[in-house]
């Protein structure tokens, strides 16, 4: 794991991980609750996310011209990526519904016909907000290569979605929810060994 990542790993364990009883945008509860924005928009953790984020996209080929997703979770990482890229990377976002006033477009940014480019998201669940983000790409004639989430839960068939969806792309993720609950747990256990060694 590079630097970069593993401090993205630790900023998002300490900022926007939380155990509890939390009910999810798809209906479902869980014992646990991720929300992205609190490190994506964090001054140090936006640029740890394009970075991470640029990594990928090298790593992976797709040799893309734009970046992108479904508002708002992947809002801040578009920007993030685009910034860091030095004007290597345009950005895109994707309206929930298209704008029923003015142009009335859906797509607002980059959007070329022909155009080959990747969606982002901030956490997969069932995959249907990244299903979206493909389905108005496509529809706007841009070539989806593929979709990197910052954090997938694994627990309700997203990827599969993703990946069997009318318009599938490969589904990469930068990191797990367990990978997430796992650093959180062991930021807590140092502070609580800490607190204690203090009280010695």
């Amino acid at each position: 794991m590079t630097t970069e990542r593993a401090r993205l790993l630790a900023l998002l364990a300490q900022k926007s991980f939380r155990l509890g009883d939390f009910k999810l945008s798809s209906g479902a509860t869980s014992d646990y609750y991720i929300d992205c924005r609190t490190t994506t928009l964090d001054a140090v953790g936006s640029r740890l996310t394009g970075l991470v984020f640029l990594e990928e996209l090298r790593a992976q080929s797709w040799n893309v011209q734009a970046v992108g997703g479904l508002t708002m979770g992947a809002d801040p990482i578009t920007v993030a990526i685009s910034v860091l890229s030095d004007g290597g990377l345009h950005g895109f976002l994707v309206r929930k519904a298209e704008k029923t006033h003015g142009t009335g477009k859906r797509i607002e940014g980059f959007c070329e016909e022909g155009a080959r480019v990747a969606l982002v998201e901030d956490v997969c669940t069932t995959g249907a907000s990244t299903i979206q983000a493909i389905e108005a790409a496509k529809q706007a004639g841009l070539h989806v290569a593929g979709v990197i989430c910052l954090v997938e839960r694994e627990e309700a068939g997203g990827r599969i979605h993703v990946e069997d969806a009318a318009f599938p792309a490969p589904f990469v993720s930068i990191f797990t929810a367990n990978d997430i609950r796992a650093e959180h747990l062991r930021q807590r256990d140092l502070a609580e060994g800490a607190r204690e060694r203090l009280l010695i």
